[in-house]
């Protein structure tokens, strides 16, 4: 199958489970061919786990899911090493870390230590564990969920720690008529549904998009709206370079979900809210007004245009 082919396929299977939200699966596989990270934050039971687990399960590969409590220790993550008396040599052990794809459930609820621990993994895809380097498998993919209204007991997630997630997105309550087909379909869950896709195939397709092409015009584009989320007044730390590169990697996918050998403006303007906004510290004054992260970006790709003249 082409690379369109496979990633609607995908959102298909998905979408028997979690029913109402094609877009915000499509921006999850977006992440996921992207080589990304996600975050999911929303209210309770609106089906954070469930759209990660569905993900999952739609692809054939090593899954593993890690329930995040405050008494959880970096080495439940990354895995640990070991003595044996038997051998007279020390053993690493790897943690739930070392799969395709890792669901951390309500991230937030773990100790600022225990956050840490996926720093280096998140950003390098390997562990490193008594000087030694583990790689981790490929695909690899962080999946967290947060709740934004529970935060008793919880510990918010550093901004090292966002700027490590290529997207944040949000699950939403469904409509009314996928709220019918949800409750009346109460016993559909992700285990009752089959791979369409294996990790090689994703791997594969990764590397595919990156083949898409993007002309000088659109690179230019891209850099100046990131490049304006930090001289806005509402901002006091706009996003880095990191944020411009992660744009580009799920711009070019966005592409290739489209049949597209190559990328549109329209692809930035879509992508922008899911892929910057979380990256943002706005000012004390901008948060007590009510201002957010997405108002922000909204406010960028009302003013950047592109250079007229430019060639695409």
């Amino acid at each position: 199958m082409t690379f369109a082919e496979t990633f609607h396929t995908l959102a298909d299977n998905i979408e028997h489970v979690v029913k109402g939200k094609r877009d915000t699966i499509e921006l999850a596989l977006t992440c996921l061919f992207s080589e990304g990270h996600l975050l999911i934050e929303d209210v309770p039971g609106t089906g954070k786990t469930t759209l990660a687990r569905c993900l999952a399960a739609s692809i054939e590969a090593d899954f593993a899911r890690v329930q995040f409590t405050p008494d959880l220790l970096p080495s439940d993550i990354t895995g640990v090493t070991v003595y044996r008396q038997n051998t007279g040599v020390f053993e690493f052990l790897p943690g739930p870390v070392f799969a395709n794809i890792v669901l951390g459930d309500e991230i937030n609820r773990a100790s600022p230590k225990t956050q840490s621990a996926l720093l280096e993994v998140m950003e390098e895809r390997r562990v490193t564990a008594d000087g030694t380097t583990h790689p981790v498998p490929r695909p690899f993919m962080v999946l967290a969920t947060q709740n934004s209204v529970d935060m008793g007991g919880t510990y918010p997630l550093p901004e090292a720690q966002l700027d490590r997630f290529l997207m944040r997105i949000t699950v939403g309550y469904p409509d009314h008529a996928s709220e019918v087909t949800v409750v009346k379909g109460a016993g559909t869950t992700p285990e009752s549904l089959a791979p369409v896709a294996t990790a090689r195939e994703v791997a594969e397709l990764i590397e595919a998009a990156a083949d898409v092409q993007v002309a000088d015009a659109l690179y230019d584009y891209l850099v100046r709206v990131v490049a304006a989320t930090r001289s806005l007044p509402d901002v006091r730390l706009g996003a880095s370079p990191r944020g411009s590169v992660a744009l580009l990697r799920a711009v070019r996918v966005r592409a290739a979900s489209q049949s597209r050998p190559y990328a549109f403006p329209e692809d930035v303007k879509a992508l922008a809210g899911p892929v910057l906004a979380h990256r943002l510290i706005l000012t004390p004054e901008a948060e007590l007004s009510g201002r957010t992260g997405t108002d922000v970006i909204e406010e960028v790709l009302a003013t950047v245009e592109l250079n007229s003249g430019a060639r695409l």
